[in-house]
């Protein structure tokens, strides 16, 4: 017996389409609340080939909706974590994880070699910039997000009449006007339907089955359990706006395009924090785990206002919070009452803070 015999016999399906889905490769960004049901039923369907993109660490906030993992694989790397379960669950298939996270320098690179491509990433910059990387590749593009109780699915660039991100946005908002569920929180249902119905688009688009979410979009209320769809035009001036190319691609800074604050990660942070420098966690004092560090100044969000004199005799300020969303916003608050201010946002907030080795400053 095959393990794909209730597929085949799937009327629309068939051996065609399975056999379709063997020679394909998929590359999925994200291995988080929405990758984690993608991975698991692309390859329940048989995909060939599967690419999993991270550079983020399993903590133990992510086990309510990120169901590949458990407590054994906390600290470890998202992407090595997925492939590694599934390495032991399906030998007829080919895994490749790739343990960073995409951005300008290698996204021509991981796209190169695969047919698809399934955006599971949760901000603002990264949709972008996976939009259009597959927009300069000519690859289609899978693409879902949640926030709160509401998620939504759509398929890009499938041709070249079909519709991109750039269509459904042509305005490139802040990462902070729609916080992730680090901040809102979520449900871990809401991704498990989300990532399935991308996953399902996914398989349609490889094997021709049914007809895809293409120049539309399905959104998902989980307090209601209805769904709506809402068609979706070009919008060429918010293409024009798009790299034209892969040395303008390279050139682009989506997170300074989204947000206006650049972000660093915390090694850069502690490496340039010296004299001058002021290291600020927004976040209450009752969050938690706390950071000791020779230049650490607490502001928290709730009574920022009140500590902003403080900060004006500092050169540089380095912002964190939770997840690193609050302190955007406040490092766009200090930049608006004192412009020449050399401000940064730390990627990730303390959540990104893994390795023992920099706790200590």
């Amino acid at each position: 017996m095959d393990r794909f015999e209730r597929q085949v016999i799937l009327p629309g399906l068939g051996k065609a389409g399975q056999d379709k889905l063997r020679n394909a490769s998929v590359l999925v960004i994200g291995a988080g609340g929405l990758g984690c049901p993608i991975l698991l039923y692309l390859a329940a369907a048989g995909v060939g080939r599967i690419g999993v993109v991270d550079g983020d660490e399993v903590s133990l906030s992510n086990l309510n909706r990120q169901v590949l993992f458990g407590e054994q694989d906390l600290g470890k790397n998202k992407a090595e974590q997925a492939v590694s379960f599934f390495q032991n669950k399906y030998s007829d298939i080919s895994w490749f994880a790739f343990p960073e996270f995409i951005n300008v320098s290698n996204a021509a690179q991981l796209l190169k070699s695969y047919d698809l491509v399934i955006d599971g990433s949760d901000n603002f910059p990264t949709r972008y910039l996976v939009n259009d990387a597959c927009v300069l590749a000519h690859k289609p593009l899978v693409f879902g997000a949640i926030y709160q109780n509401e998620g939504q699915v759509s398929v890009f660039n499938r041709n070249r009449s079909s519709c991109n991100y750039r269509d459904l946005y042509p305005q490139m908002p802040s990462a902070t006007e729609i916080p992730n569920c680090s901040e809102t929180g979520v449900i871990g249902v809401l991704p498990g339907i989300i990532g399935n119905l991308m996953a399902l688009e996914a398989i349609k688009l490889i094997s021709g089955l049914g007809k895809v979410l293409d120049n539309k979009v399905l959104f998902f209320n989980s307090l209601s359990s209805e769904t709506y769809e809402v068609e979706i035009n070009p919008q060429f001036k918010a293409r024009s706006a798009a790299p034209q190319g892969w040395e303008a691609f390279q050139a682009m800074s989506y997170e300074l395009a989204c947000e206006g604050i650049e972000q660093l990660d915390w090694e850069d942070a502690f490496q340039r924090a010296g004299h001058g420098t002021m290291l600020v966690d927004v976040r209450e004092r009752d969050e938690k785990p706390p950071l000791v560090c020779s230049v650490l100044f607490k502001a928290p969000m709730s009574d920022f206002d009140s500590y902003m004199d403080q900060m004006e005799e500092a050169e540089a300020l380095f912002f964190f919070c939770q997840s690193g969303i609050r302190s955007q916003k406040a490092a766009l608050r200090i930049k608006a009452e004192y412009p020449g201010k050399t401000v940064f946002s730390i990627r990730g907030g303390i959540d990104a803070l893994k390795s023992s080795q920099f706790r200590n400053g």
